[in-house]
């Protein structure tokens, strides 16, 4: 594939206003500042003058799809022109959503150390990894419906999988207990519908709703479906988000080994108490209560009662892997 220009990030204009003596004002737009990487992905952007239209200034193409792509290993019909006019779309959207891509990016390097092995475990295919990009971009988001952290948990699936949700302690945020949920939703789909693309069309709809639609237009096959549009778009957007990821520059990311976010080093700390003060408890292991919170988003209180004794693993990052904010 030929590269894709991309990444066209002038610096802030720069908006001079000069007065005459009779107060008429002329405005001067000057933009300076072309990203290296368009150059990069061979783009030559032009500044955009009176009277030149746009083809003069720079070039905007559309990405090339791939002629053989798959999910879980399971083909993706591309001869059809609706499937593969769905992938169109998706590699246009997300090749040139720049800042989101991006960060997605950077954030993969951090988080897919710690999906990847729990995926392996429970035997889930590689490619799963990425539903968590486009569920939250590896953030742990909320949704307006109340789905939680990087797989969108609802509360109900959360504790039908065995996570403990509670004004305490909500473990939709903790990633490698909610991406085991996460699996388990997956292995049940897949037992039911023996597709991992109709399993992770469930995981958007739900299975009730997949299994309905599967019986009303006889058909198992995900892409002779007519599903909603969110779940018409959901596989190619997973498809369009592990073909950038895998091979960035081809369409025009260029992000350098050390712009990418580090995995965190930690080490854990049990507790089965009570505790009557997370800041006290950080103070005590040389962090603060910021810090505490960021390795372990799902504690969602500043106590914890814990009547059962419970035991619960800190996450607390290792002494120097670090530079903590003096206090003044």
């Amino acid at each position: 594939m030929k590269n894709v220009p991309l990444l066209i990030t002038p610096s802030k204009p720069n908006f001079i206003l000069f007065f005459s003596g009779m107060a008429v004002g002329i405005l001067i737009l000057s933009v300076i500042g072309i990203d290296s990487a368009n150059r990069n992905a061979g783009l030559n952007p032009k500044i955009f003058l009176s009277g030149q239209s746009a083809s003069d200034s720079c070039k905007i193409t559309s990405p090339k799809i791939p002629d053989d792509i798959n999910f879980a290993g399971e083909k993706v019909p591309l001869q059809n022109f609706e499937v593969k006019e769905r992938i169109d779309r998706e590699l246009l959207v997300n090749s040139y959503w720049y800042s989101a891509t991006i960060l997605g990016i950077k954030r993969a390097d951090r988080w897919f150390p710690v999906i990847e092995p729990i995926l392996q475990r429970f035997k889930i295919p590689d490619d799963f990894k990425y539903i968590s990009v486009i569920e939250s971009n590896l953030y742990n988001s909320v949704s307006q419906a109340g789905a939680v952290g990087f797989w969108q948990l609802s509360e109900d699936v959360a504790k039908k999988y065995g996570l403990e949700v509670n004004d305490e302690i909500d473990e939709r945020y903790n990633l490698e207990k909610s991406t085991e949920a996460a699996c388990k939703y997956f292995l049940d789909a897949y037992i039911s519908f023996k597709s991992w693309t109709l399993a992770a069309a469930a995981y958007n709809m739900g299975s009730n709703g997949l299994e309905r639609q599967i019986e009303k237009q006889k058909s198992k096959n995900y892409y002779n479906l007519l599903l909603s549009d969110e779940t018409s778009r959901y596989i190619a957007r997973v498809i369009t988000i592990k073909e950038i990821f895998l091979h960035p520059k081809v369409y025009g990311y260029y992000i350098k080994k050390e712009e990418l976010y580090l995995p965190l080093l930690t080490t854990n700390v049990e507790v089965n108490s009570s505790i009557s003060s997370w800041t006290d408890f950080a103070f005590h292991h040389d962090i603060n209560y910021k810090i505490l919170k960021y390795y372990n988003p799902w504690l969602r209180d500043i106590t914890l009662t814990n009547k059962m004794k419970k035991t619960y693993e800190i996450k607390i990052p290792v002494k120097g892997s670090i530079d903590m904010v003096k206090e003044e």
